[in-house]
């Protein structure tokens, strides 16, 4: 039988297939259009004050209902954004956030916050919450360690802009604990180079561990892991000069005995050359 007697061509039935596709795929983005309509036009119809609302969700919060809570303060800031409240709904959707350990939204609540209102009092307390999300979340040192870097850029900036917070003292104390880790990361790394016999790569890290992270317990390392791969390149000038200041910061440490047989060995000795990079790098620093 001529397929044009069913009404319509074989060939079109494909194509009905196809638009039939299209209608089931649209029909679940057109339910979750008209969901997002009526969020918006309940919140349209919400005329509750929004000092109403923040009572509201600071009584919950002081309920421990924190989930409750972060939805009304959430609420508040959708329908009066940029008000006073809305300002200090932030400063409690961070806490609460951070509080549930959720850290990203957290970094995003607080940050909106500090970008919105730089010069606040509160902004200290924001920067010092994105500190502690990062910090909470700092993987182990055999991994890439941007989150820590992250934490460590949060608490300088909360130090260099609000030096007289109260939050400064604990920031300072995780900043420290940060700055070891991102040391001990360039040393894993730096060691890595040196058993591949790829010297400069090595130098460069300890280099980074010298100059950035000398307060670290991993600067002791670090002058003997130059003094190594500077002996091994033949440069025996800088190779002496990281062994002589290792020698007057640490002179009781076994790295710097390592560092002195080393050379030892080739007939040097322990020499410091002021105009190398490594004494200028450690020029007025306390040890």
């Amino acid at each position: 039988m001529n397929g044009r007697h069913y009404g319509f061509a074989a060939w079109a039935i494909p194509h009905l297939k196809s638009i039939f596709a299209l209608a089931v795929l649209a029909t679940p983005l057109a339910l979750s259009a008209c969901s997002g309509k009526e969020e918006l036009d309940e919140l349209a119809l919400n005329d509750t004050p929004a000092e109403v609302l923040f009572n509201e969700g600071l009584a919950l919060r002081a309920q421990g209902k924190f989930r409750d809570s972060t939805t009304k303060f959430e609420e508040l800031d959708k329908l009066y954004p940029y008000s006073e409240y809305s300002k200090k709904s932030l400063v409690n959707l961070a806490y609460l956030n951070y509080t549930r350990g959720k850290y990203t939204e957290t970094v995003t609540t607080a940050n909106r916050f500090v970008t919105l209102y730089p010069g606040d009092e509160d902004s200290a307390y924001m920067l010092y919450l994105v500190g502690q999300s990062y910090y909470h979340q700092m993987p182990d040192i055999t991994r890439d360690q941007a989150t820590t870097e992250r934490a460590a850029s949060a608490f300088s900036e909360l130090i260099q802009r609000f030096p007289e917070s109260e939050y400064v003292p604990d920031a300072e104390r995780k900043l420290l604990i940060v700055q070891d880790q991102l040391g001990g990361k360039e040393m894993q790394v730096g060691r890595f180079y040196l058993k591949k016999r790829n010297y400069v790569a090595g130098i460069n890290r300890f280099k980074t561990v010298v100059t950035s992270y000398q307060t670290t317990r991993h600067v002791e390392e670090a002058l003997f892991r130059l003094t190594e791969a500077y002996y091994a390149l033949g440069v025996i000038s800088e190779a002496q000069t990281a062994a002589a200041v290792l020698g007057h910061n640490f002179p009781d440490t076994q790295w710097y005995k390592d560092a002195y047989s080393l050379l030892n060995k080739g007939g040097y000795s322990p020499s410091e050359d002021s105009g190398s990079w490594i004494s200028r790098a450690f020029k007025g620093i306390k040890l």
